[in-house]
């Protein structure tokens, strides 16, 4: 039995020369058709993607905000004490009313590492209360830099 392409071909001419270019354009059309899977399966990850960054994201506020409530909670800032006992002397203990908290000094460390990871380091200044500074070093949550003391940057947690 003949081919049925052949047949056709013997009774119209203008369809033999067509054929090829049929073949060609179905070729390119399943390319076009891969392409666009490829690109379709593409933003599909991206869309997954992005969704879980801002699952994320809405996490790490959940976080910061338990972390600013604990700090806030269990480590105030410092106070200075009035002693009503007249046989005590004051002590003054150099407190700064500019003293920042525990929560702003961890997220100025925080940001400063996820602004200028070639530079993570902060400069220590009076706003930041020596008692803090030493629990954050001692306890590993904190560095010095090795050359310049009053700069600390946070440890990094694998």
């Amino acid at each position: 039995m003949p081919n049925k392409t052949a047949l056709l071909g013997l009774c119209n001419p203008f369809f033999s020369l067509c054929v090829p270019q049929m073949l060609k354009l179905c070729s390119e059309l399943e390319m076009v058709l891969s392409c666009c899977e490829a690109k379709r399966d593409k933003l599909r990850e991206t869309k997954e993607l992005y969704a879980k960054i801002q699952k994320m994201k809405v996490y790490l506020e959940k976080l910061m905000e338990s972390l600013g409530d604990v700090l806030q909670t269990h480590v105030p800032l410092p106070q200075i004490e009035t002693s009503t006992n007249k046989k005590k002397k004051k002590i003054e203990l150099g407190l700064h009313e500019d003293l920042i908290s525990l929560n702003e000094i961890l997220e100025v460390l925080m940001n400063k590492i996820l602004n200028s990871p070639h530079d993570p380091y902060v400069t220590i200044d009076h706003t930041f209360w020596p008692p803090y500074i030493e629990m954050l070093l001692r306890y590993g949550i904190a560095v010095r830099h090795q050359e310049n003391n009053f700069k600390i940057r946070l440890e990094t947690f694998f």
